[in-house]
């Protein structure tokens, strides 16, 4: 990897940690926000929440097409605009039409950032860089997130609207940030790198595609597996475990909390010593092995319910599970998304990417419905038990999965000999540069 392709690296992966930081600001508020602050109801506020998801599935079918025509690089600009101004939105919206368009327009925005930022991220890279690079956009993301979060709970009045119109405000500038720090990247349209960045050829033309991508056996099995996995962990944290953990282990909010916390401080504080274990081994080993942690979870989480009136079990059982979901989550962080573009052809990039983000953004649509009704009847006992087959799912499908890569796809470190970070090659005029 070149001088220049770090820095625009390191550039793209600091744009991104301060817009996690600016939106540690409000989300942990917003269903508060909506509901109580503007007076809109539990309702108004669902249905805003609901609105991101949708507004991310009308999206994400088309934007990967626009990825790989358009480049990256706009896409992330104008995804990063659209958040800003969805977030500002929401921050001065005081009627219910206002504020499910806002949410709406950050939904879209976010959901156009995310393909392209990962699209950045591989073309900065090399396969043998790539797992490195993605751990730390999920570490500096979690750590911003957290932060925020922290920051925002010092600042938030629940009686004054005027806080959270402060909150909003700092989550737009910080979305504003991130488009100025990708806008200062400059990728040369035809660069030298042979295996990151297609051509533009390649970029337009294509073997792109729904089709294509739907042909590819490998990839439509990821897509299944990022299914599950996404339905089993994030889909459950603000539904189902969440009322498991206040119905069955009588906890407190606040302990939920605590909980939550306790999920980001292991990804924190775990990601780049699993990092060094995970690196070197087989992709589909790793997520094999992330679905036994998460089985594990499950059946800690579970425990909570075993011992009736014992508050100090259900507390401990519960914080448990959410540092053994982080641990998981650490795991796959330089996985699963420089796996997704090993299997991509340099032309279909951002429709692959937007695919994956699409399959993400359907298990949080189905995850939190489907826990939230198995809470609402009660069916607790069934619940973990879905949970726990769904976890030894992940283990079965990547097992399947890693019959169908090929050994460079599987792990790019072992398949290439002597597997140290090549020297940076002599500069050249075509090369990516970055503004100064």
């Amino acid at each position: 990897m070149t001088t220049a392709m770090g820095a625009a690296l390191r550039r793209i992966q600091l744009g991104n940690a301060l817009s996690a930081f600016g939106n540690g600001f409000t989300v942990p508020f917003l269903f508060v926000y909506v509901a109580r602050v503007r007076d809109l109801g539990a309702n108004t506020a669902g249905m805003v929440l609901a609105t991101f998801a949708v507004a991310a599935l009308a999206v994400l079918p088309f934007i990967g097409r626009v990825i790989d025509r358009r480049g990256p690089l706009s896409v992330a600009v104008a995804g990063a605009v659209a958040a800003a101004v969805g977030s500002m939105g929401l921050g001065l919206a005081a009627s219910e039409p206002l504020v499910i368009a806002a949410a709406g327009v950050l939904g879209a925005g976010i959901a156009a950032i995310q393909p392209a930022l990962a699209t950045l991220i591989v073309w900065c890279s090399t396969p043998i860089t790539r797992s490195r690079a993605f751990a730390t956009q999920f570490f500096l993301g979690n750590l911003g997130l957290g932060v925020g979060g922290l920051l925002g709970g010092l600042l938030v009045d629940t009686s004054a609207a005027l806080s959270f119109v402060r909150l909003f405000a700092i989550d737009a500038v910080m979305f504003l940030v991130l488009g100025a720090a990708v806008a200062t990247v400059r990728l040369e349209r035809t660069p030298v790198f042979d295996d990151p960045v297609p051509t533009v050829d390649e970029r337009l033309g294509g073997s792109g595609g729904w089709r294509a991508l739907l042909g590819n056996r490998a990839m439509v099995q990821l897509c299944a597996l990022g299914f599950v996995m996404f339905f089993a962990c994030y889909g459950q944290f603000e539904s189902g475990l969440s009322a498991f953990a206040v119905d069955v282990a009588r906890i407190s909010p606040s302990m939920l909390g605590i909980a939550l916390a306790a999920n980001t401080a292991a990804i924190v504080l775990a990601q780049f010593v699993v990092l060094k274990l995970v690196e070197r081994r087989r992709r589909s080993r790793v997520m094999a092995l992330v679905g036994l942690v998460w089985t594990v979870a499950w059946c800690v989480a579970g425990t909570a319910g075993l011992i009736p009136g014992s508050q100090a079990v259900g507390v401990t059982a519960i914080i448990s599970a959410y540092a053994l979901f982080g641990l998981g989550e650490a795991m796959l962080s330089p996985t699963v998304a420089p796996l997704v573009a090993d299997l991509a052809p340099p032309s279909a990039l951002g429709q692959y990417n937007s695919a994956f983000a699409l399959v993400k953004q359907l298990a949080l649509a189905v995850g939190p419905a489907a826990g939230g009704l198995m809470a609402g009847a009660g069916l607790y006992g069934a619940y973990i038990v879905t949970l726990i087959v769904c976890s030894l799912g992940i283990t079965a499908l990547a097992l399947m999965l890693g019959r169908r890569l090929t050994a460079e796809q599987d792990n790019p470190l072992r398949a290439v000999a002597g597997a140290a970070v090549p020297a940076p090659r002599a500069a050249s005029s075509d090369e990516v540069t970055t503004a100064a």
